[in-house]
């Protein structure tokens, strides 16, 4: 038996404690496994010189290895005969493991460390602190190869205080001595504060473990209902598209078979002409020869008495012309296919804009937080132009329309049926969806609003008045006052005055803000609804010398 432990310590390498694989012998004579020593020197090599694991002989340049050929037969032998690494093999401390303080010679792995003994034990050497009274208080820990770090480094004692002054651990010796005067407490004292403390802070990080699982798996049913909704729409789209492609089919076979069939009639009326035609000249050339042999006659009494018979010709029945329109037979079908390709293109064209448009708004994800900073707003800024052609009369637009000027005279615009014609009003050219932000300067009366295109623009104030509406929301500003109008409700905001208030808007959100803008920003007001369609800034400018500019950010 042991001479066969002694075969199996022979033939085993020293860092993987199993049989040798691939067996290679270094410079210094020891073997080992191809792959340990080559992941070892790999380990090394960052520090440019290579080593033995077992002699620690230095090679300041990696070692070329060298099969050794005679263990790889033994072994490969030993196999053979049935020799495998005792469970003892396992038990022994490799590179990576905390040996056993007490072992002699080699090491076996040690299963527990004592904090008081600062030593680290294998399963039998550690039995005394089993058996042993006086043991039996010492603190056992999972093997600990940082024990060291236990031992105060000036006084060479075991640090079981801790000073909450410095933040440090400490010996009984440093509490009297450079830590005199410190708040100090023991250390497992401090450990059970610290342990409270990481209780609460493991309780905090599973809450929000359980939030982002949850999170986690609202995102998952929403990738499912993505993939879901893409895959119906997908099919539901193919399919209109088949019927329309279907129709045009059908339409374009009807358009076929019409022009076939009235190329059959109007050829059939053609030839029948053409034969009645024919007819006549035939009748006709014979009508002449007749006509030709009589005035060959010598005979004059014969040619008399024949000619009443011959001279008379019978009328033509159809006209002396016939009315031909060269290339224009059937080009107005053409004409009228080609304007319905036209009409076709220009429906697709629009729907497409609003197809692509529906598209770029699908967002799923989880909304993100209103901004805190003006900075963060000015990430969401856009451009924003108003449009001429919804301004009231009474309006002066001006600053590549971004300003608007209530003016006493009104201004020679053209009649549109866009423009508001009650009230002092404009909106912008753009439409607005997604998240934006924009900020408008402003000087006496102005209410800064959003509204959907199809608002109102003729009639009484309340039918296309911003906020008298349920296709407005307006923010009313003069000097201190603001009030927030949506649907004819009016309500009171108290809030810093500014010249200049800033917009957000989140559309698919629902979210719309409205905030005094000056050093810092001050909420007004915030709306949480849920828009149906595309919105578009406005501006309603109420007295004379009243007007507002769309701000322009670079």
């Amino acid at each position: 038996m042991e001479q066969n432990q002694l075969d199996r310590e022979t033939f085993s390498c020293s860092i993987c404690l199993d049989l040798l694989k691939d067996p290679v012998t270094i410079p210094c004579g020891h073997s080992y496994c191809m792959n340990c020593i080559k992941t070892h020197w790999n380990q090394e090599d960052q520090k440019g010189i290579h080593s033995c694991p077992q002699c620690r002989e230095i090679f300041t340049a990696r070692p070329r290895m060298k099969k050794n050929t005679m263990l790889a037969a033994l072994v490969e032998q030993l196999k053979k005969t049935g020799l495998q690494p005792s469970p003892a093999d396992h038990c022994y401390a490799g590179p990576e493991d905390v040996a056993c303080d007490f072992c002699t010679g080699r090491k076996l792995k040690a299963i527990k460390s004592c904090l008081f003994c600062l030593a680290s034990y294998c399963e039998k050497h550690l039995q005394p602190h089993y058996d042993s009274a006086p043991f039996k208080k010492h603190k056992l820990v999972e093997p600990s190869k940082n024990l060291h770090e236990n031992i105060c480094s000036r006084h060479d004692e075991v640090m079981k205080m801790f000073c909450r002054t410095d933040q440090k651990c400490i010996c009984y010796l440093c509490s009297v001595d450079e830590h005199k005067g410190h708040d100090t407490v023991s250390a497992a004292a401090e450990r059970t504060e610290r342990q409270r403390e990481l209780e609460v802070r493991r309780e905090e990080i599973q809450q929000r473990i359980q939030d982002r699982e949850k999170d986690v798996k609202l995102l998952q049913q929403e990738v499912e209902a993505i993939n879901h909704s893409a895959d119906k729409t997908v099919e539901d789209s193919e399919k209109i598209f088949t019927e329309l492609i279907r129709l045009i089919q059908k339409r374009s076979s009807d358009v076929k078979q019409q022009i076939r069939s009235q190329q059959e009639t109007e050829v059939s009326r053609v030839k029948e002409l053409q034969e009645k035609l024919e007819q006549e000249i035939t009748e006709l050339k014979r009508k002449d020869a007749e006509l030709k042999q009589l005035s060959n006659t010598e005979d004059h009494n014969q040619f008399l008495h024949n000619y009443p018979s011959l001279s008379a010709l019978s009328e033509s029945t159809h006209s002396s012309s016939i009315n031909i329109r060269p290339l224009r037979y059937f080009e107005d079908v053409t004409a009228a296919v080609s304007e319905l390709r036209d009409k076709l293109q220009d429906i697709l064209r629009d729907t497409w804009t609003n197809i692509s448009l529906t598209l770029t708004e699908v967002e799923v994800l989880l909304p993100e937080p209103e901004p805190k900073s003006r900075a963060g707003f000015l990430k969401y800024s856009c451009e924003i132009t108003l449009d001429p052609n919804t301004a009231n009369r009474r309006l002066l637009l001006s600053e590549e329309n971004r300003k608007v000027t209530w003016m006493d005279q009104h201004q020679s615009y053209s009649s549109h049926p866009d423009r508001f014609t009650a009230r002092p009003q404009v909106l912008s050219r753009e439409s607005l969806t997604g998240r934006c932000y924009w900020e408008v300067e402003r000087r006496g009366i102005v209410f800064v609003a959003v509204a959907y295109k199809n608002i109102s623009r003729t009639g009484s104030w309340i039918e296309c008045g911003f906020g008298n509406n349920d296709k407005s929301w307006a923010l009313y500003c003069y000097q201190e006052d603001h009030e927030f109008g949506h649907n004819k409700i009016w309500t009171s905001i108290s809030g810093p005055g500014s010249s200049r208030v800033g917009v957000y808007l989140d559309h698919r959100a629902g979210l719309l803000s409205f905030y005094s803008v000056s050093e810092t920003m001050t909420l007004l007001h915030r709306v949480q609804t849920t828009f149906t369609q595309p919105l578009h800034a406005g501006l309603w400018v109420n007295w004379f010398g009243s007007s507002a500019e769309l701000c322009k950010h670079k």
